[in-house]
């Protein structure tokens, strides 16, 4: 990543789409042979023999009628799962997403220019801001590098995603909105949304045909934060989007219904580039400890960021950043690209703005005030009330191990990816005396539109790996599959 980052290209971020491979359907022996693999670490004799016979009947029966529809399908798509995958994984689930669904992560700055100080929050915040919305006018003039395995590249679909991009809840089904267009494609949404203290508001950041810098920026983060603190605190319509889905769709039509402005607002921030979020706490977090920030971005103040949103750059108190990201429009490796691309942008800067102080008269942010009544008022608190609760029940530790790291794992001919996941098969089987299901993630973004399929790590070898390595009468020398 480093070096695709660093290196300038005349290669356009989706210029290999078309080209891409269509997402190849497996043959049915191959995935049914890869099913009995993954079943038989946690299978007796017995239960194995029962579970081969249904698979053999299956692969005999109804599994070949419904490969044959899988194959017709794959003929007129180039990815034959992306519509199911979206709707199953993400759309239809009903569950509130922003704890069950959302992916968040720490920003790294704490380890170089910007550890934990409080009264950093909107100078730090403005400079962010900044970095941040030059990766997105790279990502507009297709200047993000295409990323790729050696010289084959990969799908870049998910990037679209990253801005402008939220999802809508409905009844049965949500559905995503990206409002992102490339310079090519025409007009995308210049504006962002920043939450705080449960108020909204939204400003343009090109100002004469141009990006506005971080003192102007830091202007606009002032004025919001100056007005929220010495002000009540707004009605907290974000807290919504952190309901079950259903419930959540029903509040949003109600709000509609209630006045069509409310629709408007409601645009205004599913088309925002991202939601800017100004928290008032000040989690405790050390380049070896990023456990409580780490909670805080997950279960953090609901009425300051829009649980729908594809990037909400959330801020704290104490100067310290990370994400909280809906799931449904991308993968983290998309969120982990632009925040490495931040940081490198920090670390160049010395973590400071070395440009012109130098601030034009642009306007002022705009506060989107929803139009409320008894009923949505009593939705925001029961809202707040069951995040409140599911958040009570989640529990993150997010610790670095600093005794080594992969260079060592490489010189004893070990990949650092096996090293992992033998570590956690033996942690867990040291814990419970069994082996542990383990789901670990893999891409398929060789192929257009792929996302991530599923590698079951736990194989009989890895447990018998486990065996000898809880057995005093096996030498170094004598563990083998």
């Amino acid at each position: 990543m480093e070096n695709q980052l660093a290196k300038s290209t005349e290669e356009r971020t989706f210029q290999y789409q078309d080209a891409l491979p269509s997402l190849p359907v497996p043959s049915l022996e191959e995935s049914l042979k890869k099913y009995l693999e993954s079943v038989k670490p946690f299978a007796n004799e017995e239960e194995y023999k029962k579970t081969e016979e249904i698979v053999q009947k299956f692969q005999y029966g109804v599994g070949e009628k419904l490969h044959q529809k899988l194959l017709e399908r794959a003929k007129g798509k180039r990815n034959w799962l992306e519509e199911w995958w979206l709707n199953v994984a993400y759309l239809d689930v009903r569950i509130p997403s922003q704890l069950n669904v959302n992916f968040a992560g720490s920003a790294c700055h704490i380890e170089h220019y910007w550890p934990p100080k409080e009264g950093t929050q909107l100078e730090r915040g403005s400079l962010s801001l900044w970095h941040n919305l030059n990766y997105w006018q790279l990502l507009r003039k297709e200047k993000v590098p295409v990323e790729k395995v050696g010289n084959t590249p990969l799908d870049m679909n998910q990037f679209r995603m990253l801005f402008s991009t939220c999802k809508v809840p409905g009844i049965t089904r949500d559905s995503v909105i990206s409002y992102f267009r490339t310079e090519s494609e025409g007009r995308s949404p210049n504006h962002i949304a920043v939450l705080c203290r449960g108020r909204v508001f939204v400003f343009d950041v090109i100002h004469e045909g141009c990006l506005i810098t971080p003192p102007e920026i830091l202007r606009q983060l002032t004025y919001i934060h100056k007005k929220c603190y010495s002000e009540p605190d707004g009605f907290g319509i974000a807290a919504l989007t952190s309901e079950e889905r259903t419930r959540w769709a029903k509040a949003r039509e109600y709000l509609i219904h209630l006045d069509s402005e409310n629709l408007t607002m409601l645009e205004k921030l599913q088309s925002s580039i991202l939601v800017y979020s100004i928290e008032g706490g000040s989690p405790f977090a050390t380049p070896e400890d990023y456990s409580q920030v780490a909670t805080m971005l997950l279960t953090g103040d609901p009425t300051v960021r829009w649980g729908d949103k594809s990037y909400n750059l959330i801020s704290f108190s104490n100067g310290l950043f990370g994400c909280n990201c809906d799931h449904a429009p991308y993968d983290a490796m998309v969120a982990v690209n632009i925040s490495y691309y931040v940081d490198e942008k920090i670390i160049e800067n010395e973590g400071r703005w070395k440009g012109s102080e130098k601030v034009r008269d642009i306007p002022l942010p705009e506060e989107l005030v929803f139009t409320v009544d008894e009923k949505i008022l009593n939705d925001i608190t029961q809202a707040k009330a069951q995040f409140l609760k599911q958040s009570s029940d989640l529990q993150i530790v997010a610790c670095f191990f600093t005794s080594f790291g992969k260079k060592l794992t490489k010189k004893k001919n070990l990949h650092p990816d096996t090293f992992i996941q033998l570590a956690l098969q033996l942690a867990y089987y040291r814990l419970h005396g069994r082996p542990g299901c383990c789901y670990e993630t893999a891409m398929t973004r060789h192929f257009y539109h792929g996302r991530t399929e599923t590698v079951r790590s736990c194989t009989i070898e890895a447990v018998r790996w486990c065996q000898s390595m809880q057995d005093p009468s096996t030498s170094d020398l004598t563990v083998t599959f």
